[in-house]
């Protein structure tokens, strides 16, 4: 019986990432760091609402779907489809979801939304495995024809129901909330007392324990679900081989194309959960254009994440965090964040200055002063900027982190059954 740790894994395992990988301690340590900096900038700003728990709530419940995205991109980008077509995925997912979700039940509704992402899913793998379509010219097709069906049927579903119209479905009704007694009121409480740090950990964690949907805790368990499959799983040894040789998986007796048509379908569903989630939990209903990118930054989320679960949650948090400042207190919040930019610009120099790096070191610090000159001679920000931040963030993370990416090493490139012959 096969196993994942046969003596053929050596054969099969994915390439180290070049460079050296932060362990757990030192991650953690990252974090608590960065934390520590934001609630200096939140005390000498007064912007207190960059780390209190209903900045934190909104930006778990804006996280969650680009994490679903990125987490259906995972799925198939180990398997060495890259998946543009989320974006589309996530739109089946909020339309077929909102629909079974106003006349049979919410629950029901998130399972007839997955089933969209699903076909989406299925045809994206047809056009990619079984003919070998340009994976990027496949996936625009899926977001092109997705957008084109749902307002198709828009109109057909839900017009002459009771608040519903062309472009918006009935109202569904909820899936449900918990707070978690007595702990939400005890950090919210720390939280207001404005106390260095541990006042900020605790508008962070208030964040996790307050008004948060039963599917919010499904989207985060999914997380860790697909690193113990992909990773410790002889069935995700498979996939992933799928990704990095299809060639020597084949001459293993893998079935690659089952293999690939399994992730891509996996990773439709992921985003048909993700698009449920705008469509029943983030709004309870369905509404034209409330997809808006995010499948998009979910992939961006992914790449960031370096094509592994942990750091793509690290990314959908980030993302899903800018994108909750439009939300609550978008532009006193967002001209506190340029001090925080600004520092750790200056943070960055001088780390490149040790590492001996000196021309990058003096472009950064030449960055971070010009946006500490923008913090310093202005009050606030032009709401166009508070809602550029979320893309913005996207473009400067993948431009930062671009050095340490390693995608599977045959993402994206055809393959025929028996090439290898």
């Amino acid at each position: 019986m096969t196993t994942a740790t046969d003596v053929n894994q050596p054969t099969l395992q994915p390439a180290a990432p070049t460079g050296r990988r932060l362990s757990w301690p030192v991650l953690l340590l990252v974090i608590a760091g960065a934390l520590a900096l934001t609630s200096i900038v939140r005390i000498i700003t007064g912007a207190d609402g960059i780390t209190n728990v209903s900045q934190m709530s909104t930006a778990l419940q804006l996280a969650v779907p680009i994490g679903l995205a990125g987490l259906g991109g995972l799925w198939a980008e180990r398997a060495g489809v890259v998946n543009i077509g989320l974006e589309g995925m996530m739109i089946l997912g909020t339309w077929f979801g909102a629909w079974a979700g106003f006349q049979w039940g919410p629950w029901t509704g998130v399972v007839v939304g997955i089933i969209g992402g699903c076909i989406g899913g299925i045809l994206h793998a047809i056009a990619t495995v079984t003919f070998r379509v340009n994976h990027i010219v496949s996936g625009v097709a899926i977001n092109i024809l997705a957008l084109g069906i749902t307002r198709y049927l828009a109109p057909l579903a839900f017009e002459g129901h009771a608040g519903g119209s062309a472009k918006q479905s009935p109202a569904i009704d909820s899936l449900g909330h918990f707070t978690v007694p007595g702990l939400s009121d005890g950090l919210r409480d720390l939280n207001n007392q404005g106390w260095f740090f541990i006042s900020d950990i605790a508008g962070l964690l208030g964040g996790l324990v307050t008004n948060v949907s039963w599917l919010t805790l499904i989207a985060i368990a999914l997380i860790p679900a697909t690193w113990w499959i992909l990773w410790r799983t002889a069935f995700g040894l498979r996939l992933r081989s799928c990704g990095e040789n299809p060639v020597a998986a084949e001459s293993l007796g893998v079935n690659v194309y089952k293999y690939k048509y399994i992730a891509v379908v996996i990773s439709g569903g992921l985003a048909g959960l993700g698009g449920v989630f705008l469509s029943i939990v983030a709004n309870p209903f369905y509404l034209e254009g409330q997809v808006s990118g995010r499948g998009y930054i979910g992939l961006a989320a992914m790449i960031f994440g370096n094509w592994m679960p942990g750091g793509l949650a690290l990314g959908a948090g980030l993302f899903g965090y800018t994108d909750s400042l439009n939300l609550r207190g978008g532009s006193q919040n967002v001209h506190a964040l340029l001090l925080l930019g600004a520092l750790l610009l200056i943070i960055g120099a001088i780390w490149l200055v040790i590492r001996k790096n000196y021309a990058s070191s003096m472009i950064t610090a030449v960055v971070g002063a010009l946006v500490y000159a923008w913090y310093a001679t202005t009050n606030e920000v032009p709401n166009q900027v508070v809602s550029a931040t979320p893309y913005v963030i996207t473009l400067i993370v993948l431009t930062l982190s671009a050095q340490r990416l390693r995608m599977p090493k045959a993402d994206g490139l055809p393959y025929r059954k028996g090439q290898g012959k």
